[in-house]
C-alpha cells in the first residue's frame, strides 16, 4: 500500500482524536469538580413537576391497573390515544429523533415546527391503523404494508429490490451472529439516511425528482448499513479466526485508504463461502456509495469512515486481562465511533457542510454510547469485551485513578444541556425524559434486586445525587418513547418472523411426506394386464417431487383451522393431487405446452407415449371424484355440494387451459391475462381452501374471503412462475426455463417485462394479504405461503 496514503490517514485520526481529547478532558474536570451534580438537581427539581404525579389511592389503582404492557405495541398504543397522553409521547420521541438523529436543536423555530408535522403525520397513521385493524392482524413491518409506503412513493421496485437484499443478509447471517438484530440494524440505518435525505429535500421538487432522491436514498441507506452486520458485528463475533480477523481487517483498512476495494484473494476454510459473499456484497455497496457521491464530499467520507473504522478497530483489540488502561484510552475512542457513525451519514448522501450537525453531532454521541454500554455491561463482560462498564467493573477497587463511567454519562448530559444546547428547556426535558426510561427500562430487565446491586457500585460517589435519581426511577411517568417501543416490536416481529416461517417449513415438509404416502393407487388382483399401464403411469405421474401446496393447504385449514378429523379428509387430499397431476398431465402434451421434464423427470407422454398419457389424465380426473365421493364421515348432502362444486372449477380450469392454448402467438392485455391465470392457477388455490370449508359448514363471508385471497394468490403464483421461465435455475425448478418464449405464450414478463411483472406480482401479494383480515381464523400458515409463493426459488 502507499506510504502517502497511509501517513495522510494516520494524520486524519491524529487529528480526530486530538478534538476528542479535549472533549473528554472538558467531561473529565465536569466529573472530577463534581459540578454537574448540583446543575443536574435544579434540572431534575423543575423537570419532576411533569412527570411525578401525585393520585388518590383509588384512582392510582385504576390508573396503573388500566396501563397496558408497553411492549404490546398495539394496545399500548391505543391506551396513550385513550388518555390523552399521545401527542406528548410523539413529541418528544419525535424531538429526540431529530436531536440524535438529524443534529437538529429543539430551539429552533423551524425545527418544532417540523417536529409538530411529524408528530401530526405519525399520530394520523397510528390512529388510523388502530381504528381500522381492530384485530391487529395487520404487522407494523409487514411486507404488504411496507410495499404500500413504497407505492405512495413511486419506489416499489426499490423497495422489491432491498427486501430481496435484507432476506438475502439475513440467510447469510452464521450461526455466533444475531440474525435479527443485523436486519433491525439495517433496517434502522437505512430510515436514518431517508431521514437526513428527505430532510435536504427541496419542497419544490417534482414527484419524479422525489422519487429519485428516495431511491437513492434506500440504495445508500442499505449501503452504508451493510457495514454493522458484515464489518462491526463479523469482527466482534468468535465467527472468523484471528488469523482470519486481521486479515478481513487489513481489507477493510485498505479499501478505505486507497478508495479502491483490493481482491479477497486467498481464503481457506469454513468461512470461505461467507466470506465471497460478503465481500462481494460490500464491494458493489462501496462502489455504489463513491459513485453516487459529489467529489466536494468524497474526501469527507472516506476519512470519517476511516476515523469510524479505526477506532473500533482500537476498541476491539483491546484486552479485559490488561489492567493498564488509562482513562484516555478507554473514552477517546468511544468518543470518535459514536460521532463519526452518525456522521458519516450526511457524507454519504453527499449533504452540504454543516457546522451545527458536525458539532452538536459529535458531543452527542458519546451519550448513546455510554447508554448502551450500560445496558450491555453483563453482556460484554461474559464475552470479554472492554468498555468503561466492563473495565471499571473489574477493576475499580484497584484503579482509584479510573473514571467511574456512570458519574461521566451524567457530566455528559449536564454538558449536552447547558453548554452544547445553552440551557433549551425543550432539550432539558427530552434528555432527562431518555435518561430516566434508560434506567426503568433496564431495571425491568435485570430485575431490582440486580439493578440495586448495580447502582450500589456505580452510584456510591454521589449518594445524594443518587438518592435524587432512583425517586425519578421509582416514580416518575411519561418517560417512554416512540423509537423503543418501535424496536422491541421490531425484534419481537422479526423473531416471531423466522419462528413461523420455521413452523411453516415444517408443517409443509411434515404434511408432504404424509401426503406422499397416501397417494400411491394399486393395482387391484385378478384385473387385465392390461390395466396396468394406466396404474403405472399415473403412480409415476404421483411419484414426482411435487410441491403437494393444494392439498398441504387442505390439509392446515380444514384440520388445524376448522377442527376437521385427519383421517375424515385423507380422500379429499389424495382428490386434490390426483385431479392437479391430471392437470400437468394434460399441460404437457404435445397439442399444449410440449413439455420434456416435469419435477425433474421426463413428461409422462415421453416416457410411455401420448395416448397413455391422455388416458392417464383421464383416469386420474376420475380417481379424483372417486376420492370426494368416498368422504364417509361427513352427510351427504355436504358432499354433493362439494363434489358440485369440484366439477364446477374444473369446467374453470378447462376453460382456463383453452383461453391459454387460443392466446399463443396473441398479446393478450392484462385483464385477459389475469383472467386466464386465475382459471389455470388461483381456482386450483380455491379449491383447496374452500372445499375444507364446505365440509366444515363456514359461514358465507368466510368463503367469499378466502375466495378473493385464492383469486390473488393464485396470481401472484402465476407471475412467479413466468419469472421464473426468464431467470430461475433449471435444476431448481425441475423442467426448462425459456418454454414461455419458445412457445410463444404471452406472460406477465413478455407483456410488462419483468420490473413491472413483479410490481404486479406484489401487488396480488398485497391485495391477498389485505384480504387475510376478513378471515376470522389463523391465518399465519396462508401468510408464510403467501411469501412462499413470492420469494421461492422453483
Amino acid at each position: 500500500m502507499n506510504k502517502e496514503l497511509i501517513k495522510n490517514a494516520d494524520a486524519c485520526y491524529k487529528l480526530a482524536e486530538e478534538k476528542a481529547d479535549h472533549y473528554f478532558k472538558s467531561l473529565y474536570a465536569l466529573v472530577s469538580q463534581k459540578t454537574y451534580v448540583s446543575t443536574l438537581t435544579k434540572d431534575i427539581q423543575s423537570w419532576k413537576h411533569n412527570h411525578i404525579h401525585r393520585h388518590p389511592l383509588l384512582s392510582l389503582f385504576f390508573r396503573r391497573k388500566g396501563k397496558p404492557d408497553h411492549q404490546g405495541y398495539h394496545n399500548y398504543i391505543q391506551w396513550l390515544d385513550y388518555t390523552g397522553k399521545l401527542d406528548n409521547y410523539l413529541d418528544r420521541s419525535i424531538s429526540y429523533i431529530f436531536m440524535r438523529d438529524l443534529g437538529k436543536a429543539l430551539d429552533s423555530p423551524d425545527t418544532q415546527t417540523r417536529v409538530r408535522r411529524a408528530v401530526d403525520s405519525l399520530k394520523n397513521h397510528l390512529t388510523h391503523s388502530n381504528a381500522t385493524n381492530r384485530r391487529a392482524k395487520n404487522e407494523t413491518f409487514s411486507m404488504a404494508g411496507l410495499y404500500r409506503i413504497a407505492q405512495k412513493e413511486g419506489v416499489e421496485s426499490t423497495m422489491i429490490w432491498v427486501v430481496n437484499k435484507l432476506k438475502s443478509v439475513a440467510a447469510n447471517i452464521p450461526k455466533g451472529m444475531d440474525a435479527e438484530q443485523a436486519q433491525r440494524k439495517l433496517i434502522k440505518i437505512i430510515a436514518g439516511v431517508i431521514m437526513h435525505t428527505v430532510e435536504e429535500l427541496d419542497d419544490k421538487l417534482s414527484p419524479a425528482e422525489r422519487t429519485q432522491n428516495l431511491d437513492k436514498a434506500i440504495r445508500l441507506g442499505y449501503a452504508y448499513g451493510l457495514t454493522y452486520p458484515f464489518i462491526d458485528d463479523l469482527l466482534d463475533a468468535k465467527v472468523l479466526s484471528d488469523k482470519e480477523k486481521k486479515q478481513y481487517s487489513d481489507l477493510i483498512r485498505t479499501t478505505l485508504i486507497t478508495g479502491s476495494v483490493p481482491k479477497l484473494g486467498e481464503w481457506s476454510g469454513k468461512t470461505k463461502d461467507l466470506i465471497r459473499y460478503i465481500h462481494s456484497e460490500l464491494r458493489d455497496a462501496f462502489e455504489y456509495i463513491k459513485t453516487h457521491q459529489r467529489l466536494e464530499t468524497r474526501k469527507n467520507f472516506f476519512e470519517q469512515a476511516y476515523v469510524f473504522f479505526n477506532s473500533q478497530e482500537v476498541d476491539r483489540v483491546k484486552d479485559l486481562s490488561n489492567a493498564n488502561y488509562t482513562n484516555e484510552e478507554l473514552y477517546i475512542p468511544i468518543i470518535l465511533k459514536s460521532s463519526s457513525s452518525r456522521l458519516i451519514v450526511r457524507s454519504v448522501i453527499s449533504a452540504p457542510k454543516d457546522e451545527d450537525f458536525d458539532s452538536q453531532t459529535f458531543f452527542y454521541g458519546i451519550y448513546n454510547q455510554l447508554a448502551d454500554d450500560f445496558a450491555d455491561m453483563f453482556d460484554d463482560m461474559e464475552e470479554g469485551a472492554v468498555t468503561p462498564y466492563t473495565y471499571y467493573l473489574k477493576y475499580h477497587d484497584r484503579r482509584p485513578d479510573l473514571i467511574n463511567p456512570f458519574e461521566l454519562y451524567w457530566a455528559v448530559i449536564s454538558n449536552l444541556i447547558h453548554n452544547v444546547y445553552h440551557s433549551d428547556s425543550k432539550t432539558c426535558e427530552v434528555i432527562l425524559d431518555r435518561a430516566i426510561n434508560g434506567l426503568k427500562r433496564y431495571k425491568e430487565r435485570v430485575g431490582t434486586k440486580k439493578y440495586n446491586e448495580v447502582m450500589e457500585l456505580f452510584a456510591c460517589g454521589n449518594p445524594k445525587f443518587n438518592r435524587i435519581i432512583q425517586n425519578m426511577v421509582r416514580k416518575a411517568d411519561d418517560v417512554d418513547f416512540f423509537d423503543k417501543l418501535l424496536r422491541d416490536h421490531m425484534i419481537t416481529n422479526l423473531k416471531n418472523e423466522k419462528k413461523e416461517q420455521e413452523d411453516f417449513l415444517d408443517t409443509i415438509e411434515t404434511v408432504r411426506k404424509q401426503i406422499n404416502n397416501i397417494l400411491k393407487i394399486p393395482k387391484l388382483e385378478n384385473v387385465s394386464l392390461m390395466e396396468d399401464p394406466i396404474i403405472d403411469a399415473a403412480n409415476y405421474s404421483l411419484e414426482g417431487n411435487g410441491k403437494r401446496l393444494r392439498p398441504i393447504m387442505t390439509w392446515v385449514m380444514g384440520v388445524n383451522e376448522y377442527g376437521l378429523n385427519s383421517s375424515a379428509v385423507v380422500p379429499l387430499l389424495r382428490s386434490l393431487e390426483y385431479m392437479h397431476t391430471a392437470s400437468l398431465i394434460f399441460d404437457d402434451l404435445p397439442s399444449q405446452d410440449n413439455a420434456s421434464t416435469r419435477r425433474g423427470r421426463p413428461t409422462l407422454h415421453n416416457v410411455y407415449n401420448i395416448a397413455i398419457a391422455e388416458l392417464t389424465g383421464l383416469f386420474l380426473s376420475q380417481k379424483a371424484i372417486e376420492q370426494q365421493a368416498s368422504l364417509d364421515q361427513f352427510d351427504s348432502k355436504t358432499v354433493l355440494k362439494l363434489i358440485q362444486y369440484s366439477a364446477q372449477l374444473t369446467e374453470v380450469m378447462c376453460k382456463g387451459q383453452a383461453m391459454d392454448l387460443d392466446s399463443k402467438g396473441k398479446q393478450l392485455t392484462l385483464e385477459q391475462l389475469n383472467r386466464m391465470s386465475f382459471y389455470k392457477t388461483g381456482i386450483a388455490f380455491e379449491a383447496s381452501l374452500i372445499m375444507p370449508a364446505i365440509l366444515a359448514h363456514a359461514k358465507e363471508f368466510e368463503m367469499k374471503a378466502l375466495k378473493k385471497f385464492a383469486h390473488h394468490a393464485g396470481i401472484a403464483f402465476q407471475i412467479k412462475d413466468d419469472l421464473l421461465d426468464v431467470e430461475g435455475d433449471q435444476i431448481l425448478l425441475g423442467k426448462p426455463i425459456g418454454k414461455d418464449a419458445e412457445n410463444n405464450n404471452s406472460t406477465f414478463v413478455s407483456i410488462l417485462g419483468k420490473e413491472d411483472a413483479r410490481k404486479e406480482m406484489w401487488e396480488h401479494y398485497c391485495l391477498a394479504m389485505e384480504t387475510l383480515q376478513d378471515v376470522p381464523r389463523n391465518t399465519t400458515f396462508l401468510k408464510h405461503l403467501l411469501n412462499y409463493i413470492v420469494n421461492r426459488d422453483h
